[in-house]
């Protein structure tokens, strides 16, 4: 895949870094990079500059993960024996079956991407070892302490707001056409059994064409900025136990009842504890592997082109 980059013919083969002994190619970094360019190629179509500014990151950004695969393998060539071919050969055979189904298909398809099955053996074995290490040396149990996690809360108070919310339910009756009479007086006559004693839940379930007629149109909490806004509009004033008129739309028409509500306010501690743990122990296994890279960094060999 031709990444577009100014003067990508002369650096197809160029050297982009050497790790103790080991060359990283412009072409290996162009191939590492080819799926993720192909996501920025989508989404910024219409924006070549941008493309090509995004495109110029991600390939930074895989030189980077390959300089710190051979730097992890350096260090497992230094520190313990080779791994067994025993278990590199049940790794492979374990790939294939996944990814292939069988050895013979395996072997067309990558003559197909151009590599050989010694190269797709040699680049599991890679990232066994590569998973491995970051594992015992990154993934390691990592303990949040709860003042941490109080600290991070309220520093954080702006992430944890939430808007004005209801809790609400929704009859959703779609118009074959803008014009359509017959959906408007149906929606009509349904409130008005509804009115009449009839359970909001159970019309829901028999006459919505909603996503959630299932669950007899219950949309859960809903914030304003979830609704369109013709329906937040009239949602918003109804109090709870109160079913809305008929919103009528071109598309549609809308019966909403509102359950229960609640203003604006800061998500308690409680809810969202479990959620600063996990980002806290992100943050801190981020902070341990770059110490880790970083030495590795300084006892190896590394030039960049």
């Amino acid at each position: 895949m031709c990444l577009a980059l100014p003067g990508r013919a002369e650096l197809a083969d160029g050297v982009k870094a050497i790790v103790n002994n080991t060359v990283i190619t412009y072409e290996q970094v162009e191939e590492f990079t080819a799926p993720a360019a192909e996501t920025l190629r989508r989404e910024y179509a219409a924006q070549p500059d941008v493309f090509q500014q995004k495109l110029a990151e991600a390939l930074d950004n895989s030189l980077e993960i390959l300089v710190e695969r051979q730097l992890i393998l350096h260090e497992f060539e230094s520190k313990y024996t080779k791994l067994p071919d025993s278990v590199v050969d049940e790794l492979m055979q374990d790939q294939i079956r996944e990814q292939f189904g069988d050895r013979v298909t395996a072997m067309k398809s990558l003559q197909a991407q151009g590599m050989t099955l010694e190269q797709f053996r040699e680049d599991i074995r890679d990232r066994y070892i590569e998973s491995a290490l970051r594992n015992q040396n990154v993934s390691r149990e990592i303990i949040i302490s709860p003042y941490k996690v109080e600290t991070y809360y309220l520093a954080h108070q702006d992430d944890f707001k939430v808007e004005d919310e209801i809790k609400l339910r929704m009859i959703v009756l779609n118009k074959p056409s803008a014009d359509d009479t017959n959906t408007p007086a149906m929606a009509r006559e349904i409130q008005s059994q509804i009115k009449e004693g009839a359970s909001f839940p159970d019309m829901a379930s028999t006459y919505s064409q909603g996503s959630q007629r299932k669950q007899g149109g219950d949309w859960g909490w809903v914030g304003r900025s979830v609704l369109r806004k013709e329906l937040a509009e009239v949602a918003f004033t109804l109090k709870p136990g109160q079913v809305s008129d008929v919103v009528d739309t071109p598309e549609a028409c809308y019966l909403m009842l509102v359950e229960q509500s609640r203003p604006a306010h800061v998500r308690p501690l409680g809810e969202v504890r479990e959620d600063i743990e996990k980002t806290l122990r992100t943050q801190e296994q981020a902070r341990i592997q770059k110490e880790w890279i970083d030495a590795l960094k300084k006892k190896t060999f590394i030039r960049y082109f």
